[in-house]
């Protein structure tokens, strides 16, 4: 994207591989690291994050959709890459064609899929629903039918399978407890079905940090690659040690001083009490910075300048406390003169997650590429 506005994401690619080593390190031996990037790299680059996470390591990755995988080896990733959830069987074929593996959890979605058009086989792993109850298979019967349907078919290979903790980032949780025996059991009857030189994978972020000696030949990190953590419980392990990769920034477009009485922005929901400074800052809800943040704040010269007024489209106001010129830097997110604002602090005033504060951040900001080399 070409950048005109100053208005940036800038990700920093090394504390990217500083995360993946450092998840690395956290597993058994001869376990690895499967790299999730699906949400476009969690809004971080899908295409750049994949790059430094293969270059650190990393010899598997997960996305969610076909188009994400696709996106991947368009953009040069020869790396397997794993879609998980359910794919249009009618359009197995292109995954096959990209050497991309799908998930199957359905004998159904077995029917739908046209074998005749593969210009090659099509890998899948079989999914197993354990408690999380999103997708996956629930019962025996199922999977000996999925298993069966599979053996019919000469170009579908099952060479791997997994599950989905729903309560892993929680501390001692007993549904993770569960959720691990139910998989395992599941696991014995696939492999005596099939073989067991099967790729296994059940372990997300929260799993992988905190119940690590569990974790099979692959882990799902993904938000933690990012520098984020699952939860405040799992941070409070103090397991690993891990960098925040995405700062955001803009600058001040105007600024003025405003006197007693005069509100600010749509509604007139802030009305100064005395002299104050106002600032102008381009970024506003198009880019993904939403309306409810109005009260949270930004940094400015390492303080903490409140968002006064309701957000627009395309800017915000913010109090600062004195003047600045146009084009002095603001900071949404990150660090700034030594002040830092965290995805999680962010996550906070709007009552979410981490997770949800880079990927709701719109392509209208522009991502721009940091390594020490440059």
């Amino acid at each position: 994207m070409i950048k005109f506005r100053n208005t940036w994401a800038e990700i920093d690619l090394d504390k990217i591989a500083h995360n993946v080593k450092a998840l690395a390190n956290l597993l058994p031996k001869e376990h690895r690291v499967m790299g999730v990037v699906k949400g476009g790299g969690y809004g971080h680059g899908s295409v750049q994050v994949a790059r430094t996470l293969t270059e650190n390591g990393v010899d598997f990755l997960m996305v969610a959709l076909l188009e994400e995988a696709v996106t991947l080896r368009e953009g040069g990733i020869r790396t397997p890459i794993l879609v998980v959830g359910r794919t249009n069987p009618a359009y197995a074929h292109v995954a096959a064609a990209y050497d991309i593996t799908l998930t199957v959890f359905q004998k159904d979605w077995l029917d739908g899929v046209a074998t005749k058009l593969f210009p090659k086989p099509l890998d899948v792993h079989v999914e197993f629903e354990t408690g999380m109850n999103r997708t996956g298979i629930v019962t025996e019967q199922d999977l000996h039918e999925v298993v069966e349907h599979v053996k019919k078919m000469e170009q579908v290979n099952i060479t791997g399978a997994y599950t989905h903790f729903a309560t892993a980032d929680e501390i001692n949780s007993d549904q993770y407890e569960t959720q691990h025996k139910r998989y395992h059991h599941m696991l014995g009857i696939l492999a005596s079905l099939v073989g067991d030189n099967l790729i296994t994978h059940i372990g997300n972020s929260a799993a992988g940090i905190q119940y690590s000696q569990d974790m099979l030949d692959y882990t799902r990190f993904g938000v933690s690659l990012y520098g984020i953590y699952p939860s405040a419980d799992v941070a409070s392990l103090e397991k690993v040690t891990l960098k925040q990769a995405m700062h955001v920034h803009s600058e001040i477009s105007q600024i003025k001083q405003v006197h007693p009485g005069d509100a600010i922005s749509y509604g007139a929901t802030y009305t100064a009490e005395k002299e104050e400074w106002i600032a102008t800052v381009p970024i506003g809800y198009a880019d993904g910075w939403s309306r409810a943040l109005q009260g949270f704040h930004v940094l400015v010269d390492g303080k903490r300048c409140p968002i006064v007024g309701r957000i627009c489209m395309d800017s915000m106001m913010i109090k600062v406390d004195q003047y600045y010129e146009a084009g002095k830097r603001v900071t949404l997110i990150g660090e700034n003169n030594g002040a830092f604002i965290s995805m999680d602090d962010v996550a906070s005033h709007l009552g979410t997650i981490g997770y949800e504060i880079p990927v709701m951040l719109t392509s209208r900001i522009p991502r721009e590429y940091k390594l020490r080399s440059q």
